[in-house]
């Protein structure tokens, strides 16, 4: 490719597929964490799926053709982002998260970057798939240092 501008007038992301291995779990998952409902199922053996959303819109779609745990090393999805409107909100999502027994990141809110207002939770889902609550605003860096100097807390985890 040649081009350096682009036909598209407006862009953003639509809804994130994501491969699972156990799709009663996962919907049970993304529906107690992130408040989705199951718009569609398709309960073929062969073919498992859940489109999942929220507000009318589709959010995620979990498709049952995987087996292991995500591999965090290999090319494809690095974690999916998920922003909420404040901290209260994240550290709601973090004490849910606790008691479903989640594998986290980092202990705690931590700030996207020294200095950064912006911040949130990391943790994995079910599978080992990295997630992220965040907030724009609201986290005092004071409180928690960012894991990671020179570089964004949520690349490397």
């Amino acid at each position: 490719m040649t081009s350096t501008t682009t036909p598209l007038r407006t862009l953003q992301t639509g809804h994130v597929g994501l491969n699972v291995t156990d799709l009663a779990r996962s919907i049970d998952f993304y529906r107690v964490v992130f408040g989705l409902a199951v718009t569609h199922e398709g309960t073929d053996p062969q073919r498992r799926f859940a489109l999942l959303g929220r507000d009318g819109r589709l959010v995620v779609t979990l498709w049952q053709q995987s087996e292991g745990t995500f591999a965090p090393a290999n090319p494809g999805l690095h974690h999916l982002s998920f922003e909420v409107e404040s901290l209260d909100e994240v550290r709601a999502a973090e004490v849910l998260l606790r008691e479903l027994g989640a594998d986290f990141a980092y202990d705690g809110v931590v700030p996207h970057g020294e200095g950064s207002a912006s911040g949130g939770i990391f943790f994995a889902d079910p599978d080992g798939i990295r997630l992220e609550i965040y907030t724009r605003t609201g986290v005092d860096a004071t409180e928690a240092a960012a894991p990671t100097t020179g570089a964004p807390t949520c690349g490397f985890f």
